[in-house]
């Protein structure tokens, strides 16, 4: 294969991937070599928060592993890269002396002693707001990326530009298709992004606004305190990618007049999530009515018990007071009442009778 059949067998490669993300990175490994370099990334980075996909695992790992300790606002390499105002390709020599690289920690503690420290990168603004970072890295030793390989990726950069607009505008309507997809179902359901802040919502669950939720700039918040302390927590960890995020639900007990329900929050993670999709998790709010007590495989799920705490809530749950639940439980009165002080904060709910009507309402879905 020639030097231009290559070319533009990548540029096909570019745009099937903003529609496939799983080929990002064949592409850009592609990327990475025809600009003489071990690795390539392509990047996202929206409110000082950056989401990464690379040429191989090991270096996405790595490149995680140097925004988390050295983060986006206080990353001299990327803060340059980001104002340096050329709509193309630079290289460190561009934003860097040979002094300064000797004394900048990114470079120093982390980059160089990995194998890398010399990169080509450029930076695209989308009209959405995010900006969209292609980047190719090999070794320090191996000097700056010369002007050559520095044209070859500004005949690229359109392609990525054009690609990220169509990437973006499929993760949308992936995002809506899910939200009604759940609305035919019968299900409140809202796609939130990294923030909390809600991205597409279906009509049932604009239906709950302001009644349930609050629709803020901020983030989704819930109306009902107690449960909202829950979802804030939850929403904390949508940009820990670092760490395995289970589904959790909030509870939110009867109040004001309303029926209780239980939010579900499952957060997008892995193969679901794309680079150029910023949706953090997909929430369904399930109204719920009265039912039998559901078992407590299904209680430790739906409000991350442990075990013995589920055992409890289930018993709890059958009509049985503490002192009953215990002798059923072969554990002393004191250790079922500790035990049920513990599930009482974790469900969001603040008397026993709460707790026993909405673990019987959670086993019946409306």
């Amino acid at each position: 294969m020639t030097g231009s059949e290559f070319e533009n067998a990548l540029i096909d490669g570019i745009y099937e991937a903003a529609i496939v993300p799983e080929s990002w990175p064949a592409v850009l490994r592609d990327t990475a070599r025809i600009a003489s370099c071990r690795e390539a990334l392509l990047g996202t980075v929206l409110h000082d928060e950056a989401r990464i996909i690379g040429s191989s695992p090991e270096f996405t790992e790595g490149y995680d592993e140097v925004l988390r300790r050295i983060p986006l606002p206080v990353n001299e390499r990327a803060q340059r890269l980001l104002a340096h105002g050329r709509l193309g390709f630079i290289t460190d020599d561009d934003v860097f002396s040979r002094d300064e690289i000797a004394h900048e920690r990114v470079y120093q503690d982390l980059l160089i002693p990995a194998g890398y420290g010399s990169g080509a990168a450029t930076v695209i603004t989308a009209p959405t707001g995010d900006t969209t970072i292609v980047h190719c890295e090999r070794s320090f030793a191996e000097g700056t990326v010369d002007g050559q390989a520095i044209a070859a990726l500004d005949r690229l950069r359109p392609h990525f530009a054009r690609a990220g607009l169509l990437g973006r505008r499929l993760a949308m309507e992936r995002a809506r298709a899910a939200s009604q997809a759940l609305e035919l179902m019968g299900l409140p359901a809202a796609v939130l992004g990294l923030r909390g802040q809600v991205l597409e919502a279906n009509a049932l669950f604009q239906d709950l606004i302001p009644d349930t939720f609050l629709d803020r700039t901020s983030r989704l918040a819930l109306a009902y305190a107690p449960a909202d302390e829950m979802l804030a927590n939850v929403i904390a960890g949508f940009s820990r990618t670092d760490l395995p995020q289970p589904v959790r639900s909030v509870p939110i007990p009867s109040w004001r007049g309303g029926n209780p329900m239980v939010v579900h929050v499952a957060p997008v993670r892995g193969r679901a999530r794309d680079v150029f999709s910023f949706a953090g998790a997909i929430i369904v709010a399930t109204p719920v009515t009265a039912g039998v007590g559901p078992d407590a495989g299904l209680i430790a799920g739906l409000f991350d018990l442990t075990p013995a705490e589920a055992r409890l809530a289930a018993v709890i749950a059958g009509g049985y007071p503490p002192r009953d639940a215990a002798l059923r439980l072969g554990v002393t009165e004191a250790t079922a009442r500790t035990t049920l002080k513990r599930v009482l904060a974790k469900t969001g709910t603040r008397r026993q009778a709460d707790l026993v009507s909405l673990l019987k309402s959670a086993a019946a879905p409306r």
